[in-house]
């Protein structure tokens, strides 16, 4: 599980920065300035929790198993957000100046990137679930 839980984490980090320095490129900024918190990979590394999850609804239809990932994603962000910012007096993040911004804690518009995401998690989870053991034996 602590494997997992840093593959997920360092995984997370990785795609919030190329999606950050995407986001940088659309807006015109030529150096592709991407960003992540500390705070995130922790975060990430909580979708370790999501494989048991991942396991009931493998049968599930994908649409079924892309919106319940997205709420999911959704609770998870909201309460982190939530979280940090009753510890640290602020949120990492702060989507209060986007409409679809629910508290500034979660983007409401970010649910389709949200599905897709937890629709790669599940690939991400399967190969896990061939690499590890083949890693144990070597070591």
């Amino acid at each position: 599980m602590k494997i997992r839980f840093l593959i997920y984490g360092l995984v997370g980090w990785c795609v919030e920065i190329f999606w950050t320095g995407l986001g940088s490129l659309l807006k015109g900024d030529p150096t592709l300035r991407a960003k992540t918190y500390l705070w995130m990979f922790p975060i990430y590394g909580m979708a370790v929790f999501l494989e048991p999850i991942h396991h009931h609804l493998r049968d599930k239809p994908v649409i079924l198993r892309g919106v319940i990932y997205t709420i999911l994603i959704f609770l998870v962000e909201y309460t982190t957000g939530w979280l940090i910012k009753q510890i640290t007096g602020l949120c990492p993040w702060d989507y209060s100046y986007n409409s679809f911004s629910i508290n500034g804690f979660i983007r409401l518009d970010y649910a389709p990137a949200w599905f897709v995401v937890g629709l790669l998690f599940e690939r991400l989870h399967n190969s896990l679930d061939q690499m590890i053991p083949l890693f144990k034996k070597l070591l």
